[in-house]
């Protein structure tokens, strides 16, 4: 290191130190916006996309919007982004269709809604309480909740058992797009007990104007311009995808675009999701990250859920319908396995979307998922109208226009949201290391990490990710105050 940089280096404060962050989501406006507020001027965002928001994605579609990405806020007490927005009239909760839909079999049966109440309040009062019922359980969440839930059957009159594990597997799939797993028998027990849920409603929707309207409060967007930038106008540069980060060379960090673009900066904030680090941090950091960090990469998983908009000219199910399941007999189910539409056994069910009267809303998860993605939208869109053929005892119209998200396939993100592994628990390793900056000798930080993926108790959530990103400035912050007492 030359003479003149040290120097340079050591005359760094807030006006002056250049600060770089990789991923214009959620995470990378949160920091960026409280940077600027701390008074930081050099901040830039570098987003591989052609637009911000990351996993938040708002679109036109339909009668208003809909989210492609994130579409609920969780929670109330301890949920920042819910304390962001509670007096601003832009939330509100969401009918119980994920609640009072009903069940259907592959045979068309529809299960009476006595026999479907209660297997789902069983299949709901199986999710461990987590704070007490998972401590020093060394199993995974898969395992837990099938015990529960046939212990809590047998205290039941009796009933068909098949219909009972049909309803189980459906269950299952549902759970599993709440983690993001492709199935819960690789979600960790104990992870499980350290994700804190937030008191109060967990479907708190955004009317129809889309998660979208979050950001642009970060930002202070003018409400008038849908575009507009707001306070990081000028500081975002979109298109710009990272190839390498050196951040232990010289007293600066050198980040390489792959259009081959070269740019030098203090700090990094890396925000990009997990899928893009496990894929990539072997070529991307120069030199390697350590091996602590590497291990959580490794142990952690962004699983894949997708959705599925279907609209229609007008509302396509009766009003008694509040949205289905599929339970699939064993023999069908053999059948759709040994078929082209294989895929179909992960789209687990359909409900409607607020705001959205002439819309369906199906999901699908993990490997199925993936592979959902590779076929064109026309193979899609057939696979599903076989199968409302096959469950539905009534006809559904034919759709105006389908919509499919494809979060895996794209090299910007590789995946949905992130959970806790067995894996992890068995590398002994967890959010703390993802999230652990890296420091040059001075204690300066060179490098550092947020992300939902970042987060110990709030992972896989907005109000997580926002609070990584304020996390990270704060940190930088910290730094400079600090330097400046002991000038």
């Amino acid at each position: 290191m030359s003479a003149a940089s040290i120097r340079s280096s050591l005359r760094r404060t807030k006006h002056t130190a250049r600060i770089v962050i990789i991923g214009a989501g959620t995470a990378g406006i949160a920091a960026a916006t409280r940077l600027l507020e701390q008074g930081f001027k050099h901040v830039l965002l570098l987003e591989a996309e052609d637009r911000i928001g990351g996993r938040i994605h708002t679109i036109p579609f339909a009668d208003n919007v809909v989210d492609l990405g994130a579409q609920w806020c969780h929670g109330e007490r301890d949920n920042a982004v819910y304390q962001r927005v509670k007096d601003l009239n832009v939330l509100e909760i969401t009918e119980a269709h994920y609640e009072t839909f009903r069940c259907v079999r592959s045979n068309k049966q529809v299960l009476p809604d006595d026999i479907a109440n209660n297997l789902k309040e069983i299949a709901f009062n199986s999710i461990p309480e987590r704070q007490t019922e998972l401590v020093d359980y060394p199993g995974s969440l898969g395992d837990y909740i099938t015990k529960k839930y046939w212990q809590e059957v047998a205290k039941l009159p009796p009933m068909n058992r098949t219909i009972a594990e049909e309803f189980l597997e459906n269950f299952h799939k549902f759970e599993s797009s709440v983690e993001a797993a492709d199935h819960l028998y690789e979600v960790s027990g104990r992870g499980h007990l350290e994700y804190w849920l937030c008191e109060g409603e967990l479907l708190l929707n955004w009317r129809d104007k889309g998660y979208k309207s979050f950001l642009r409060l970060l930002m202070s967007a003018k409400k008038d311009e849908p575009e507009d930038l707001g306070v990081l106008k000028g500081h975002v540069l979109l298109n710009k995808r990272v190839s390498e980060i050196n951040w232990q060379g010289a007293d600066e960090v050198v980040i390489r675009c792959w259009n081959g673009e070269v740019l030098t900066a203090d700090h990094v904030i890396c925000t990009v999701s997990l899928g893009v680090l496990k894929e990539q941090h072997a070529s991307m950091f120069v030199p390697a990250l350590p091996e602590a960090k590497v291990r959580a990469i490794k142990g952690l998983k962004l699983g894949t859920v997708d959705k599925l908009f279907l609209e229609y000219p007008v509302p396509p199910l009766p009003e008694d319908w509040p949205g289905f399941c599929c339970l699939w007999l064993e023999e069908d189910l053999q059948e759709l396995r040994a078929s082209e539409r294989f895929w179909l056994e992960s789209v687990f069910g359909f409900y409607p979307v607020s705001y959205q009267p002439r819309l369906l809303q199906g999901w699908i998860i993990g490997e199925h998922a993936r592979h959902m993605e590779t076929l064109t939208e026309q193979e899609v869109l057939d696979g599903l109208l076989w199968l409302f053929r096959k469950f539905l005892p009534f006809d559904v119209p034919q759709p105006l226009h389908f919509l499919r998200t494809q979060w895996h396939a794209n090299p910007n993100f590789r995946g949905s949201y992130t959970f806790r592994t067995t894996y992890a628990d068995e590398l002994r390793t967890g959010a703390w290391d993802l999230e652990a900056p890296l420091l040059d000798v001075a204690g300066k930080p060179r490098l550092q990490f947020a992300g939902e993926a970042s987060h110990k108790h709030y992972y896989s959530t907005v109000h997580g990710a926002a609070e990584t990103g304020w996390r990270e400035a704060d940190r930088l912050n910290t730094y400079y105050r600090s330097r400046a007492a002991q000038l």
